[in-house]
């Protein structure tokens, strides 16, 4: 098994997130690096999406992955061995979220001369994450078919922060009592400039879509 890098996240020392957020957007704005933090519940699909995705970019821009979980290596392993390129497993000490400067940690642990874009992989559930702002440029989120149309209307907060959702499994539709234009209508409630784009991460369906879509938005940050 390929080795990765590991990095033991400390809690957070400073009080204002926000205002720390603020600072390391500036930061990575002056390397030009755009940061995308991706989140979801355990199971939608994330680490199978962005192999997909990356392995579609990988040769147009240049990519870095931070993995974050309590504990294991094994989504960090997988996109090293899968896309080849550098990722970092990030432990958070039994936290169920990253804040900014527990990002800024991860990212030291990057060679970010020459890095157009570094996803985030954040710890896998629909609350917590939600309410810390990471420093990213934007907000990326994984809804799965089996998980239900009604979730936008359980979790407000975590559809209100994400500009881009993505919503997975679409494959198995057939077997689940779930309705697309429900979802995306409950999706624009929470937040009425998201994007909702519909993919199959295991067939590929609409993945390219989904990368075009993260390649432009790079594009245009870069620009302004």
């Amino acid at each position: 098994m390929d080795e990765v890098k590991i990095i033991e996240i400390k809690k957070s020392i400073f009080a204002d997130n926000d205002e720390d957020a603020a600072l390391l957007r500036k930061e990575l704005k002056q390397k030009g690096v755009y940061l995308l933090n991706l989140m979801s519940s355990p199971g939608s699909g994330k680490t199978t999406t962005l192999t997909r995705v990356i392995n579609l970019l990988k040769d147009r821009i240049r990519i870095a992955v931070m993995e974050a979980d309590i504990d294991s290596d094994v989504d960090a392993v997988k996109i090293l061995q899968e896309t080849g390129i550098a990722s970092i497993q990030l432990h958070t000490g039994g936290m169920c979220h990253l804040d900014a400067e527990m990002t800024r940690q991860g990212l030291m642990g990057l060679d970010l001369d020459g890095v157009d874009l570094v996803i985030l992989e954040n710890v896998g559930n629909l609350v917590c994450p939600a309410e810390f702002d990471t420093g990213a440029v934007s907000n990326m989120m994984i809804l799965s078919v089996p998980e239900g149309h009604d979730k936008p209307l359980k979790y407000p907060l975590m559809f209100s922060v994400c500009d881009l959702v993505v919503i997975n499994k679409i494959d198995v539709l057939p077997y689940f009592d779930f309705d697309m234009d429900q979802c995306r209508e409950y999706v624009l409630m929470r937040n009425p400039k998201a994007r909702v784009l519909p993919i199959c991460a295991k067939t590929g369906e609409g993945v390219e879509a989904l990368a075009e879509e993260l390649l432009s938005r790079v594009k245009a940050w870069k620009e302004e």
